[in-house]
């Protein structure tokens, strides 16, 4: 180790290397320009670096050629060192190597939702269920970010960002656990080669003939069966724990990570180079659903041969063998990010060589006891000796981030963002599903690659711009201010983007006989707990099920297509002039089919079957296809993705503004600590509640609730008009209040410096001022 008083002499020699800027007494280069009024108010001249940055490189290049690497400025540990892995100690390494970490941190969250139906199937788990195990690693978050960051901030940066990830690779470890624990289970087992299975493709068809027969009405053999609530709570408790334990690592990523990356780069560079580690961030999601569809495509026990195919209803995937492959990937690259060094050598240079030009200044100040006070105020104090870490300091330093307006102003700004941001983060897909008639398909591909487009574009874009324009604070607020209330405009603009048609064509007629005991078409059908699978009927309306809609038969083409006859629910298609059915499903030119009767088997046609019912039955019921009835809503979804879009985009570009204010705002020591605190802030104020709140209201809009066997399922049918007129409201009235505090966080931030030559500029009026005192005092002897 070197003592600090020899890098201080190396610093003095550095510092007066070809008559630079720090020799205050003489007339620099900056003192010129500045008089000339060649300097530009951001230090610049014709688009150039300032005599300023010119002579800090070389003082910084000159001092890191002449000082020796001590123990925090060496890249690697134990005996992994060497010159090779020392040149690898620079921003770009890290700012690269911390965005891909990201990438394939956030997969996690997208490989979760990709295969936690599968999950759910073969665990019976409930979705009520899945959503408190969801919400695990918020909770940790809630306890230990604050308290963690506050400790690892005065440590080691890179060592315990490390820790953090390691704790992601228990968490990837964990959520494979209940399949080694507990095996593929003996359902699938049953559907192998080496347990006894044979293939038969009839077998697959008698599957899912049977599912099929389960949304007929079915007045017989008493409906459908009950949905069994939920299986073993081990295994549940075990992906609980899971989740938990990723919220700690989750915090020590994002916190000390960004507050590294801030204090190892030029200010000026911070915006362009965070959200370049944004954007490759915004990459994990797509991959993360990738690797779930290709996992999903392997049998559960990849080591036996099943005799079934994918589009068998018992088919289960390996959802358990991505979480491996994520957790190796988190575990090669978090080995390489522990060995960046406590502080980057460059960075390191940089503050001491700003450490001595302070000193030099103090200089300066002691002087003259005069005005020049006031511009010297405006500079950052004389660092007093940084506390070690204890519990009275953190309490002393988690009061002073309370106390601070600025930074309350903007974390409650980002609390109630949050908050009405949430339902569009869980919700979209099923929103636009519901709203525009769109298919499941259709709704991921937009948010989960058209929106996430605009919003790389968004972050990647608004970096660059600061970084080369450098705005003050107070422009940065005020975009963060415009951004709030056009993201109001684009909520409230959702709830007007409808399509009536949609909102008039669902038929809702469910039979609960426990409050009446009228008849009904569907009384005897026993439709209790037969799925939700919508029909559309030759009167051209949507019926939740078959089996609401009373049909009786089904007959399947050889395209796939369904259609049901005999429907109780749907009365007979009127007759056109010319005599045919103005309805084009189910219709006497069908091919030949065999048809398995319930009171004889024979074979025959569907059309002489359907002619036969006709003649012989008067009044009998009508019929339908499956699927809902087809609206045509594509203008207003082209309508919605535009504004989302738009919303997203706008969105994005107000991140990094965001986040050099929550960081310049505190002091240096407090940085990693405020970041912490924001978090627990987040999470408890926001992530956990939120889900809560709007889940409860969207309880409110249901139509048609499922049944477990033991109480209410999840919700089946939502009210297409509320639905688009609560949620959206709703949504807006919290962002609004975001924005509110958004416009404190402006009215606070006007004297705050964000960039090195905001400093730099009172630097120079310092100066500036100390000539006009000696050319008054030259004057008065």
């Amino acid at each position: 180790m070197v003592k600090t008083n020899n890098h201080v002499g190396r610093v003095d020699a550095a510092s007066n290397h070809n008559q630079t800027v720090i020799d205050f007494e003489k007339d620099g280069a900056d003192e010129k320009l500045l008089k000339n009024g060649n300097l530009s108010s951001n230090g610049l001249k014709n688009g150039e670096k300032s005599e300023y940055d010119r002579t800090m490189t070389e003082d910084i290049n000159k001092l890191l050629r002449e000082m020796p690497l001590t123990e925090d400025m060496t890249c690697g540990f134990w005996i992994f060192k060497g010159k090779f892995l020392q040149r690898f100690a620079n921003q770009t390494s890290y700012v690269i190597l911390y965005g891909l970490v990201g990438c394939v941190f956030s997969m996690t969250y997208s490989y979760f939702n990709g295969t936690i139906t599968t999950i759910e199937k073969r665990f019976k788990i409930p979705s009520r269920n899945t959503g408190i195990i969801s919400v695990g690693n918020d909770i940790s978050q809630m306890l230990v970010s604050a308290v963690l960051s506050y400790y690892a901030g005065k440590g080691h940066r890179p060592r315990w960002i490390g820790f953090g990830l390691s704790t992601i690779v228990m968490f990837c470890l964990l959520m494979a656990v209940p399949h080694f624990l507990y095996g593929p289970g003996e359902d699938a087992l049953a559907l192998t080669a080496e347990f006894g299975a044979i293939a038969d493709e009839n077998a697959t068809m008698e599957v899912i003939e049977a599912q099929r027969s389960k949304t007929l009405c079915r007045s017989s053999d008493g409906g459908a069966e009950c949905v069994q609530g939920e299986g073993n709570v081990a295994p549940q408790l075990v992906l609980f724990l899971a989740q938990f334990i990723s919220g700690i690592g989750g915090s020590l990523y994002y916190t000390l990570g960004v507050a590294y990356m801030d204090d190892n780069t030029k200010k000026s560079k911070t915006p362009a180079l965070l959200s370049l580690s944004y954007f490759l961030r915004m990459l994990g999601p797509a991959i993360g659903l990738a690797l779930a569809s290709f996992c999903l495509r392997v049998y559960v026990a990849p080591n036996l041969h099943p005799v079934i195919k994918m589009k068998d209803p018992r088919w289960l995937g390996a959802w358990w063998m991505g979480w491996l492959i994520i957790g190796s990937m988190i575990l090669v690259s978090g080995i390489f990010l522990t060995m960046f060094p406590k502080q980057l050598p460059r960075a390191k240079a940089r503050r001491m060589i700003e450490e001595e030009r302070r000193k030099q200044r103090e200089t300066i100040k002691n002087k003259s006891q005069n005005n020049k006070e006031k511009l010297t105020n405006c500079l950052e104090e004389e660092k007093p000796t940084e506390a070690k870490a204890s519990f009275k300091d953190m309490l002393v330093t988690f009061k002073r981030l309370t106390t601070n307006k600025i930074l309350m102003y903007n974390n409650f700004s980002s609390v109630f963002y949050l908050f009405g941001y949430t339902p569009y983060w869980i919700f979209t897909p099923k929103y636009i599903e519901i709203q525009y008639r769109q298919s499941a398909s259709i709704s991921n591909l937009v948010t989960g690659t058209v929106a996430l487009a605009f919003s790389a574009t968004g972050v990647l874009l608004s970096g660059f711009v600061i970084s080369r324009y450098r705005p003050r604070a107070r422009y940065m607020a005020a975009w963060n201010v415009i951004v709030g209330f056009l993201t109001v405009a684009g909520c409230i603009s959702y709830a007007f983007i409808g399509c009536p048609g949609n909102e008039q064509s669902v038929i809702v007629n469910i039979h609960d006989s426990s409050l009446s005991n009228a008849t009904t078409c569907n009384s005897d059908c026993h439709c209790d707990y037969v799925r939700y699978s919508p029909v559309c009927g030759e009167n051209k309306m949507t019926y939740i099920s078959p089996c609401h809609a009373g049909c009786k038969k089904e007959h399947v083409a050889s395209t796939g297509q369904k259609y049901f006859y005999d429907c109780s629910c749907i009365p007979h298609a009127s007759i056109n002039k010319e005599g045919k059915s103005t309805y084009e499903g189910l219709t006497s030119m069908d091919l030949t089919i065999t048809e398995n009767d319930e009171k004889d088997l024979q074979t025959t046609t569907l059309a002489s079957h359907m002619q036969s019912l006709d003649a012989d039955i008067p009044g009998i019921g009508g019929r339908a296809i499956s699927g809902a009835c087809p609206v045509n809503c594509f203008s207003q979804f082209v309508t919605f993705l535009v504004v989302m879009c738009f919303l997203k985009f706008i969105g994005a570009t107000g991140r990094a503004s965001n986040f050099l204010v929550s960081v310049r705002c505190v002091p240096e020591k407090d940085k990693t600590a405020a970041m912490g605190f924001g978090m627990m802030m987040m999470s408890m104020l926001a992530f956990i509640p939120s889900p809560i709140f709007f889940g409860w209201v969207l309880d409110r809009l249901c139509l048609v609730w499922g049944k477990t066997c033991t109480n209410k399922g999840n919700c089946w049918l939502y009210d297409p008009e509320s639905l688009r007129y609560t949620l959206n409201i709703t949504a807006s009235m919290f962002v609004v209040l975001g924005a509110l505090f958004d416009c404190g966080v402006w009215y606070y931030v006007k004297d705050l410096k964000i960039f090195d030559e905001d400093v730099k500029e009172i630097e120079m009026k310092i100066v500036q001022h100390e000539e006009d005192i000696n050319a008054e005092k030259k004057t008065e002897i």
